[in-house]
């Protein structure tokens, strides 16, 4: 009998209305799952995200306000009104946002509500990448050699890293999936790095506590995906390699972990489960390991689900979304470690469609419209995503476009299938992160096992590489009745409501436009044309956060010039030519547009 089938809803469930706490991707894959299991899901969203497609799928949908994640999705006060007024019994956090918030989870929890994750006191445990090492040594893992406690300022972390070598690596304490991580070379830089890293772990995740640990030269991300009940059952479900990474973030991954020597999984997997025993876990996690010369050594626990689940889903069968909300109803795990050990069978893959162009390595991040998406299709494929043709990837939020999730019944052929499948995909309007998984996936580096965690940027070629798609030509309504059919959205006090009506026919603005007018820069040249050949460019949409020179300034080819953030991710703006500062035209919190001035060098 399949898992789907033990999990089948026989009994009544205890949750009757999951309001989930996000947006995108994950929650649409949150609000599917409890559809098939006949409950009702209420969405929540932005400003920005009125007519997305969680928003569109759920059976109630509540406005936030607010445009950035700390005005909309981390403002507390904000979400846990909308949970009171929507009547929801449950929340489901997803990923990111306030999935690892302990603080949320407790709120939430006087309030009567359920929250589908792992208790509060876990979460203070394990979210916090500090005291979850010391958990992990109480169950017996070991661990990469770091600090036990927050870092206090720059000094401890120089201090570090020459007593334990350079490089060492910054990481948000409270923070995941590379967000709020930076490594660190030399002691000259631990200063702008320690602050970079606090900036986005508090953009991200709304805490800005880091720690530091030495940084291994070649080792490979290991992980081990794993579900405890709240009558102390817990199994693990698959290990996953998450080697392929750019800036610390995946790129490709796959389950079940491959050319790992005999009895490492295992060991692995019996590890990760002591780790969660230890400290009462139960729901979802992941217990991330380092993987180098022969070795495993624990890295970090996620207190969640995480975004690359769905390839331990495809090698088992098994609905972790659903255990989630069956283990938040105070079911038991329904299947022991020998069956789920038993389910496992062939090999998984999974690409994270980035909306970033690839430009030979960089991976700059390019927000806009999706002006057509077309996901791929045939055995053994599956597409999540949270966007359909016509809907905008924001600069305030994440870039995930989508994710490929393909079977196969061996690791040759899942990889052959991934790549008929990414040729089959297309998304135009945007650039991808496409190309350069192709590039991946037919290097003979993967397909020997033979890459790390630094891969990607040391030892992938992308010369030439860009992500760009051929944009489509928008549609135009020449031809159309003088009145039309149109579906809208009201609000009243704060709830969704869609709405039909006849109206005459006009353009129609794209509902994913940001509300907000972002501020002009003038280049100085009167027009787009006519900027100076000094001039500094911003590559994309995002805000300023740091200006890092002075009018008059010397500067050479490659120095920093501004900070910009998009996507959650802060990028280095730098000097293409050697001169002085004749003007600066941004300030730390300006928003700017693809190609905006942001200084003049002459």
């Amino acid at each position: 009998m399949s898992p789907r089938a033990l999990m089948a809803p026989t009994l009544a469930l205890v949750l009757k209305k999951i309001l989930i706490a996000n947006r995108g991707e994950i929650a649409v894959r949150v609000i599917r799952a409890a559809r098939e299991m006949g409950i009702p899901t209420v969405a929540v969203y932005s400003e920005l995200d009125r007519d997305s497609l969680h928003v569109r799928l759920a059976d109630e949908a509540f406005a936030l306000g607010g445009q950035t994640a700390a005005e909309s999705y981390i403002n507390t006060d904000v979400m846990l009104d909308v949970i009171q007024r929507s009547g929801a019994d449950s929340v489901h956090p997803g990923y990111g946002f306030f999935s690892e918030n302990a603080d949320f989870a407790r709120a939430i929890t006087a309030m009567g509500v359920e929250f589908i994750g792992p208790p509060a006191s876990a979460m203070d445990e394990m979210s916090d990448k500090v005291s979850s090492r010391l958990a992990a040594i109480r169950g017996g893992a070991p661990i990469v050699p770091g600090t036990t406690e927050f870092a206090k300022g720059p000094e401890e972390i120089k201090a570090f890293g020459n007593e334990h070598g350079w490089p060492v690596c910054i990481k948000a304490a409270f923070g995941g999936g590379g967000r709020g991580m930076k490594v660190v070379q030399s002691e000259a830089e631990v200063d702008d790095a320690m602050a970079s890293a606090q900036r986005e772990a508090k953009s991200f995740f709304g805490r800005d506590e880091v720690y530091v640990e030495r940084y291994l030269t070649w080792p490979r991300h290991v992980e081990i995906q794993l579900v405890g009940d709240k009558q102390g059952n817990c199994v693990w479900i698959s290990s996953r390699d998450c080697s392929a990474q750019r800036r610390h973030q995946k790129l490709v991954e796959e389950a079940p972990a491959p050319g790992l020597p005999d009895g490492v999984e295992q060991a692995m997997g019996e590890a990760a489960v002591k780790a969660a025993k230890a400290v009462g876990y139960y729901g979802a996690g992941t217990v991330e390991f380092i993987f180098q010369d022969g070795e495993f050594f624990f890295l970090e626990m996620n207190t969640r689900l995480q975004v690359e689940h769905p390839v331990s889903e495809m090698i088992t069968d098994i609905d972790l979304v659903e255990w989630q909300i069956r283990v938040a109803s105070g079911e038991e795990l329904p299947m022991t470690q020998a069956e789920v050990d038993a389910a496992r069978r062939g090999h998984s893959i999974e690409i994270r469609i980035n909306a970033e162009d690839v430009a030979e390595g960089k991976f700059l991040p390019s927000p806009g419209p999706i002006t057509k998406l077309v996901p791929p299709d045939g055995f053994g494929v599956r597409f999540d995503s949270g966007y359909l043709s016509g809907d905008e990837i924001s600069q305030y939020y994440d870039n995930l476009v989508g994710k490929l999730v393909v079977w196969g019944r061996n690791r040759e052929v899942a990889i052959a299938r991934t790549i008929r499948a990414l040729d089959e995909l297309v998304v135009e309007g945007v650039a991808t992160t496409i190309p350069a998984d192709l590039a991946i996936l037919r290097h003979p580096d993967f397909m020997a096992v033979e890459h790390s965690t630094k891969w990607v940027e040391e030892t992938l070629d992308l010369t030439g590489i860009g992500g760009k798609s051929e944009s489509s030509a928008p549609e135009t309504d020449d031809d159309a009745e003088p009145m039309v059919k149109r579906s809208t959205t009201v609000e009243v006090n704060g709830k969704r409501f869609d709405v039909n009506m006849w109206v005459p026919e006009t353009p129609m603005v794209s509902a994913g436009a940001p509300a907000a007018k972002k501020k002009k820069h003038s280049s100085g040249s009167g027009g787009g044309s006519g900027v100076a050949s000094g001039s500094v460019e911003a590559p994309m949409q995002g805000t300023i956060v740091k200006v890092l020179v002075e009018v008059g300034q010397a500067v050479e080819v490659g120095a920093g010039i501004v900070v910009l953030e998009a996507m959650k991710m802060e990028n280095q703006i730098n000097a293409e030519k050697a001169g002085t500062v004749k003007e600066i035209k941004v300030t730390a919190g300006d928003t700017v547009g693809g190609g905006d001035v942001l200084a003049i060098i002459e």
